[in-house]
């Protein structure tokens, strides 16, 4: 019997109940903690988790507290236990910025629901799911690939992004379509009270483009204050697209709306998926060099060419004191990544598995 392996939550509510799920489902014993004394009784009692408190010894800390508090829950999570420590937080850039331990990588599941707490836990959430990691200069390979390797253990997909690019990128695809969501919520509220049938007769399509608005409003308070410049960003660049279109409208120009609606179609049939036929995968041999954060590098070369991985792992090899790190990849990927590898002076080695 292989012995126990110990991991700690910190914050047991929605996302972090769902990670302690999710270890304990895989044979992880979990200890967790959280500010609200009922809520990590509740966590108790409901078999979130197997114990309160901290273990100091854990292979790894999650840290899944609000955004405006990450920093300082991380930092006491570093003084407190001897194994890695990561985050689950929506905005990387001040977290990155305030922490400088090589035990320390952070992180971001892109997965939820509209639930709270432990009443919401899901073990599965993160089947499927995308799962950023954002190495900082100090984090160290072997942080990076402890953390990456529990990630893919609950199923995700992992993907490495530096922690100000993480933030550029999710103001699109995550922070400004909640704001988008809530003003079209907005938009129609107000007008139900003129028309008292309009919310009647949503939709599936409105239902579903306004589903995030009913995400927890003192989260969002705390995501657009952390990451105000991004948002604003991506706001404005929001603003213009729909100022663009209201004329192409008003003027009747239906060859432009048509195009528009036709790019925008092909791009939504396009969005990235998992691969899961085992005949389309490449097998990616990567030796990991002796430089801090070549093993980061490596997933972060993958997300900057559209490249997914969907399996991984990192074999140490004893007589050279090194590591290989060993990827699948879509087999029509597998040119491109290795070409990418060869130009950041790694020395890949390439198999299809067909």
């Amino acid at each position: 019997m292989s012995p126990p392996r110990h991991a700690n939550v910190i914050g047991l509510g929605l996302i972090g109940s769902s990670v302690a799920l999710a270890l304990r489902a895989r044979g992880w014993t979990v200890a967790g903690t959280d500010v609200d004394m009922d809520r990590q009784r509740e966590a108790l009692d409901r078999a979130v988790i197997d114990e309160e408190g901290l273990v100091a010894d854990a292979a790894v800390t999650f840290v899944a507290v609000p955004v405006l508090a990450v920093a300082d829950a991380v930092k006491s999570a570093l003084a407190e236990t001897t194994g890695v420590v990561t985050d689950v937080g929506g905005v990387k850039a001040p977290v990155a910025a305030a922490i400088d331990d090589p035990r320390f990588v952070g992180g971001h599941p892109m997965a939820g629901s509209e639930l709270e707490g432990p009443d919401g836990a899901d073990a599965d959430m993160f089947s499927g799911a995308v799962w950023v990691l954002t190495p900082s200069g100090a984090t160290a390979d072997r942080t990076f690939s402890a953390v990456a390797s529990v990630v893919a253990e609950l199923g995700a997909e992992v993907v490495a992004l530096a922690p100000q690019h993480h933030d550029e990128l999710v103001a699109v695809i995550s922070h400004v379509p909640h704001l988008a969501a809530a003003s079209l919520m907005l938009l129609a509220s107000d007008r139900s009270e003129e028309h008292a049938a309009l919310l009647r007769l949503a939709a599936g399509g409105f239902r579903d483009m306004t589903r995030i608005a009913s995400g927890h409003p003192d989260h969002w308070l705390d995501v657009c204050a952390e990451n105000r410049p991004a948002i604003v960003a991506g706001l404005d660049s929001f603003v213009a697209a729909l100022s663009e279109l209201r004329r192409v409208v008003d003027a009747d120009d239906r060859a432009v709306l048509l195009d528009r609606l036709e790019r925008a179609r092909a791009a939504r049939h396009n969005l990235p998926s998992r691969v899961t036929q085992p005949e389309n995968l490449a097998e990616v041999r990567i030796p990991i060099p002796d430089r801090p954060g070549a093993a980061a590098e490596i997933f972060t070369l993958a997300a900057e060419l559209g490249v997914n991985i969907p399996m991984f792992e990192v074999v140490h090899v004893a007589e050279a004191n090194t590591g290989v790190a060993v990827v699948l990849v879509d087999a029509t990927s597998a040119d491109l990544f290795r070409g990418g590898l060869i130009a950041r002076g790694y020395r890949p080695s390439v198999q299809s598995l067909s």
